[in-house]
């Protein structure tokens, strides 16, 4: 299996690698078009590589595309699963769309910019003036309910796998869970229907890599978002997450021939 990867770090101890710099990938067209898979582009390297060097890369195009925006990723947890899904409004933004919201959501609410990650363009919307200062910076109005928790479960998925979870409790500066913003892990075991709801979303919408973030919320689960590329403070020591991606590729590697070569017909004379 013949791999080239644009993260050297994400695929430390990958056999039969070869690491190319993001932005000399179009010198390599070759070692691109020969690889079985292509591991770790940038974003805006997807289309290139796929639509136009015909390559498999992993993570797959729906993760990618799905989580590199808030406003895409809600609406597909809200086609696979509503149930799930907190309450959302998105609207352009415009007076109108603000007025509505905020005459429709109760204090306090969640609003969110649509490309974000480690807690990072997240607020809590408590009174006017917050409503009014993330207004000014959002190109689009992404305005969730609120859920009483004071943790979240992060929800490790390579392929059909769950390789772990862990919660995740709230900050000392309070509202953010995420590590990145001084969240601590906790190991306490996490109910099966939390992980549960990680692994069919992922299924459902093709993800098959990604940090899922669920809220528990009285027993019952609710998604929040998941990040394609997920921090490793919850994921220990161990080659636990790089066996599971290369077992996942092994397996989803098509061998060059798989039916032996093509029949050769008598000519009829």
């Amino acid at each position: 299996m013949r791999l080239v990867s644009f993260d050297i770090f994400r695929t430390l101890g990958f056999p039969d690698t070869t690491v190319l710099k993001p932005e000399q990938f179009l010198g390599h067209r070759e070692t691109l078009t020969e690889a079985d898979w292509v591991l770790f582009p940038e974003y805006w390297q997807l289309n290139a590589l796929v639509h136009g060097l015909k390559c498999r890369v992993f993570p797959s195009v729906a993760s990618y595309r799905i989580g590199h925006d808030k406003v895409e990723m809600t609406r597909a947890f809200q086609a696979v699963a509503p149930e799930h899904t907190p309450w959302t409004l998105i609207e352009p933004n415009g007076p109108e769309e603000r007025e509505r919201i905020w005459n429709t959501l109760s204090c306090p609410f969640v609003a969110k910019l649509p490309k974000a990650s480690m807690g990072e363009g997240v607020w809590l919307i408590e009174n006017r003036e917050d409503w009014r200062r993330y207004c000014e910076i959002s190109p689009v109005l992404y305005a969730q309910e609120y859920l009483p928790i004071d943790r979240d479960v992060r929800v490790v998925v390579v392929g059909k796998r769950v390789i772990t979870a862990y919660w995740r409790t709230r900050a000392d500066q309070g509202f953010y869970n995420n590590v990145a913003r001084g969240g601590r892990i906790d190991r306490s075991p996490v109910p099966a229907v939390v992980t549960d709801l990680a692994l069919k979303l992922a299924i459902d919408l093709e993800v098959d890599h990604a940090g899922f973030d669920i809220a528990l919320v009285g027993g019952y689960p609710f998604v929040l978002e998941f990040n394609r590329l997920f921090g490793n403070q919850g994921l220990g020591q161990g080659s636990e997450l790089r066996e599971a991606i290369l077992d996942y590729l092994v397996s989803h590697t098509e061998p060059e021939d798989p039916e032996g070569p093509e029949p050769v017909w008598p000519v009829a004379v």
